[in-house]
């Protein structure tokens, strides 16, 4: 992977940051700790620049809020990215490895698709479904359970194997039952 762009996927601002739908920021914030970069502010998104051994990987958390995503990553090339975000569809904590595909409901995704097409590495972190009763949004502006957490750091990794072996290894190591 050339110049790889790593976007986590989320909302800015402190009522959203540990809220399920920022997980994707998170994910971006860890990898920025381990790897010593610091964030700036760049037109429509927080960048952080850092290096994984030999490659130097771009780090971006967009600031233009989920929905409209897509737009801070004008200029880049789908085959760069490694988009990181929740999913509904996986259950809490479960982390896996995919190229390509639909929205799935993801309206971050959605955007990003609009944009740059669909061909681009997502890190997906399972979020499960909400309860009955509960909307899908107030479901995913909720605040994050422990099992999310505690999925960030595999999140990471799973980055990191797909910048260092590339996306069939990493599904091969992360999209395996436990």
């Amino acid at each position: 992977m050339k110049s790889p762009v790593v976007v986590g996927l989320g909302n800015p601002g402190r009522s959203y940051e540990r809220t399920r739908h920022n997980v994707g920021f998170l994910v971006a914030d860890e990898l920025a700790r381990r790897h010593g970069g610091s964030w700036r502010s760049k037109k429509k998104a927080e960048a952080a620049p850092v290096g994984f051994g030999l490659k130097n990987v771009t780090l971006l958390k967009p600031t233009t809020y989920m929905n409209n995503s897509g737009t801070a990553l004008a200029g880049y090339k789908p085959d760069q990215l490694v988009v990181v975000h929740d999913d509904l569809d996986l259950p809490e904590g479960d982390v896996r490895v995919k190229v390509g595909g639909g929205a799935g409901g993801h309206n971050g995704l959605r955007s990003t698709i609009q944009h740059l097409g669909n061909d681009f590495v997502r890190v997906r972190i399972g979020i499960g479904r909400p309860p009955p009763g509960m909307t899908v949004t107030d479901y995913v502006l909720g605040w994050m359970d422990s099992a999310i957490k505690e999925a960030v750091p595999r999140a990471a990794d799973a980055v990191e194997a797909v910048i260092g072996s590339g996306p069939e290894a990493a599904m091969n190591h992360f999209n395996t039952r436990s």
